[in-house]
């Protein structure tokens, strides 16, 4: 009798589902990493006696009133070889309202810091900025009295004569500068660490007042309206021109030259990273506090009555801070 095929019944095959997507998102996470930079300033130690940085930071802050308080802070030990009392250090920084967030030290110093809590980072370097060519007019006839002050001695240069002038920078803003309004709020967009205003203008007699030229810089942050007490603008590799009133309490900073087309009545600090050809322009001089590649000088007694609340010129030269006049 022949075989019957019979017929076995199977079970449909079923493909594996694919596992559900994750979904990858910000709201699923506890945490997200975001890009930042800091504002940070530099404090460059040149000693390692308590007593001496304790009286130096006493002045420092004395000097600058509040302009640095509640400023993060990088302790910039690599010139000193001696021990370092790090938690005297930073417990003095602290009570003066400057918290410190890291350190550039080497060898013992470095180790002690790091066992002090804090730590090691690096700091970048100036990008190198054009030579400016100064025009040098003779020296003006009448000697005009340096004012004395408590931080720093500042030539008061007189104003150019007439015969000798030469035209006073009126840069404006080209087409291939960037423009930017930008709500200068004091604690977003810092940078990363900069340089403390670490030492005072050296004493000057007088000197000539050189007529400046043009910022080499091929681009600029511009702002183009007033600056209001507690707000802050920094403009980082370049320069920072202001159209407008920088008021009292308001902070204008830039790695290269400031130029403030009206009154300046805060506080401006050009060449934050050190460039120390940039210079502080304006065209009503009023300031509370200067401070060109961490040469500073705090206004407390009214300037002369050729350079207040008139168009001026700040600048470097060596370790003394010079305001002179510019003639329109």
């Amino acid at each position: 009798m022949p075989d019957i095929p019979q017929t076995v019944a199977r079970a449909p095959s079923r493909r594996p589902e694919p596992p559900a997507p994750t979904k990858m998102n910000t709201e699923s996470l506890a945490l997200d990493f975001k890009s930042a930079t800091l504002y940070a300033i530099r404090v460059v130690l040149h000693s390692a006696d308590p007593e001496r940085l304790n009286a130096a930071l006493a002045k420092r802050m004395a000097d600058a009133g509040s302009f640095f308080e509640n400023e993060p802070v990088v302790i910039d030990a690599s010139r000193v070889e001696d021990a370092i009392d790090w938690a005297a250090l930073v417990a003095a920084l602290r009570g003066h309202n400057l918290p410190p967030i890291g350190v550039v030290a080497e060898g013992a110093n470095l180790a002690a810091a790091r066992a002090a809590g804090l730590t090691p980072v690096e700091l970048s370097t100036p990008a190198a900025r054009p030579a400016q060519v100064i025009d040098t007019a003779p020296p003006n006839d009448v000697a005009t009295p340096v004012p004395s002050v408590p931080a720093a001695a500042v030539e008061i240069a007189p104003a150019p004569t007439p015969a000798a002038e030469a035209p006073a920078d009126k840069a404006t803003a080209k087409a291939t500068e960037k423009t930017a309004d930008q709500s200068a709020d004091k604690t977003a967009g810092k940078p990363a660490a900069e340089p403390l205003p670490e030492r005072a203008a050296a004493s000057t007699t007088s000197a000539p007042s050189p007529t400046p030229a043009a910022p080499q810089s091929s681009s600029a942050l511009v702002i183009t309206r007033p600056l209001r007490s507690g707000q802050r603008v920094y403009a980082r590799h370049t320069d920072l021109v202001v159209i407008g009133m920088v008021s009292q309490g308001a902070e204008v900073i830039a790695d290269g030259n400031v130029h403030v087309y009206g009154p300046l009545r805060g506080k401006a600090m050009a060449g934050a990273r050190g460039d120390t050809s940039a210079r502080i322009f304006t065209t009503h001089l009023d300031a509370e506090l200067l401070a060109v590649a961490g040469v500073y000088r705090v206004v407390e007694d009214k300037l002369d009555r050729s350079l207040h609340n008139q168009p001026a010129l700040v600048r470097l030269d060596g370790d003394t801070l010079r305001i002179e006049a510019l003639k329109a």
